[in-house]
């Protein structure tokens, strides 16, 4: 077995994944926007109304082939059907890279949409030779054989430098690689993030300052419930003695392990005063979450 052989084999298993990451981020995008009509990208170029079935056919065509060539991967799926999938995969990428010089001709002010979101600029000529880069790999993957392990030496440097290499070009062609950077390393602050209050709540039955406070507690249900910035505050009655009192819980926003602090306010005389009149009555700091 040749190193060139390998490099072959391991075609495949490239292809595969960059074909399910395709199709994966595209539904994605679909799903979030619960249309296709609010997206701007190469489905534009068909009607509005074959635009979402011209998504989910590539969509469903990327998946079909992706999951094809991984069972193609193995011994079981040698032969014909192997070669047939790897040939469908080079049409595919062939035809690919004619619609992205089409696209860039004629609607320049489209993105491609290749993978989702991280597609959000016109096509240019590295999206162009990253898909044709992708086709010779599936040209070159026909007649390979089923993947195999290189022995250890100088034929596993050989291919191990070969698939980098690759890989790195593959990264060099992507316009969307800064893209994924950039989300991966921004981080949404507390005050915008969506945080359920039941989420809330959650975390705070699993709390210490739960179980240090729930014997005083009277009822299950919070009588209050408010979110301000970064803090869910929640309100449960309770009673300290003879004398009723109020719970009144901070839960931290946006974290897998929220801080949770806890304070008891005792009530005025007269029963009905609304919460604000009964807050006034304990110091600031007592409702601060730092207390």
């Amino acid at each position: 077995m040749t190193a060139v052989a390998t490099v072959r084999e391991m075609q495949v298993m490239l292809l595969a994944l960059t074909l399910l990451g395709a199709c994966a981020t595209k539904l994605s995008r679909v799903l979030r926007a619960r249309s296709v009509q609010v997206i701007v990208d190469a489905s534009a170029l068909f009607p509005p109304r074959l635009r979402r079935r011209a998504t989910m056919a590539l969509c469903a065509t990327e998946l079909s082939l992706g999951l094809g060539l991984l069972a193609t991967v193995g011994r079981a799926g040698g032969g014909q059907w192997a070669d047939g999938m790897r040939l469908a995969a080079a049409l595919f990428f062939v035809l690919a890279t004619a619609a992205l010089v089409e696209l860039r001709e004629r609607r320049p002010d489209l993105d491609c949409g290749c993978f989702g979101d991280f597609s959000n600029k016109p096509p240019g000529l590295r999206s162009v030779g990253r898909t044709a880069l992708l086709a010779a790999a599936a040209l070159a993957s026909v007649h390979s054989g089923p993947l195999s392990v290189p022995p250890p030496g100088l034929a596993a440097a050989q291919v191990f430098g070969v698939l980098v290499t690759e890989l790195l070009l593959a990264a060099a062609l992507s316009p969307e690689l800064g893209e994924a950077l950039v989300r991966l390393g921004y981080a949404e602050p507390c005050e915008l993030r969506a945080a359920p209050a039941q989420r809330a709540l959650a975390a705070l039955r699993r709390s210490r300052a739960w179980r240090s406070h729930s014997g005083l507690i009277t009822r299950d249900v919070p009588t209050d419930m408010w979110r301000e910035l970064c803090w869910w505050y929640v309100v449960y009655p309770g009673r300290d003695g003879a004398l009723g009192s109020d719970i009144v819980f901070a839960v931290e926003v946006g974290s897998r392990r929220p801080a949770v602090h806890a304070a008891v306010v005792g009530r005025p005389a007269n029963p009905a005063g609304s919460l604000a009149e009964m807050t006034q009555t304990a110091p600031a700091d007592d409702l601060s979450p730092a207390f």
